[in-house]
């Protein structure tokens, strides 16, 4: 009977351990078909005349909420100010 419940709850781990890992696999494929993606709109932008390390920047930045952005730039303009760049 134990051996029974051991085995059992080993097909039910393998079974769960088989779908995690096809979900992850599922999604790693999406995740290349999403970069693919971005690569041919930034390859789009930059047949266009765009910037695409201009568009970057300006994406990352987006990313970031107002305060992280001004508290960067303050400590960027700093530092080009220590270094006479400005």
């Amino acid at each position: 009977m134990a051996d029974e419940i051991t085995e059992t709850s080993q097909t039910v781990a393998a079974g769960q351990l088989r779908a995690i890992i096809e979900r992850i696999e599922r999604l790693e494929e999406e995740k290349k078909t999403i970069s693919d993606d971005i690569k041919d709109v930034y390859g789009e932008a930059k047949g266009t005349g765009f910037d695409t390390k201009a568009i970057r920047t300006i994406i990352r930045l987006r990313k970031k909420d107002q305060a992280e952005r001004q508290e960067e730039e303050s400590i960027l303009d700093l530092y080009k100010a220590a270094l006479g760049m400005v």
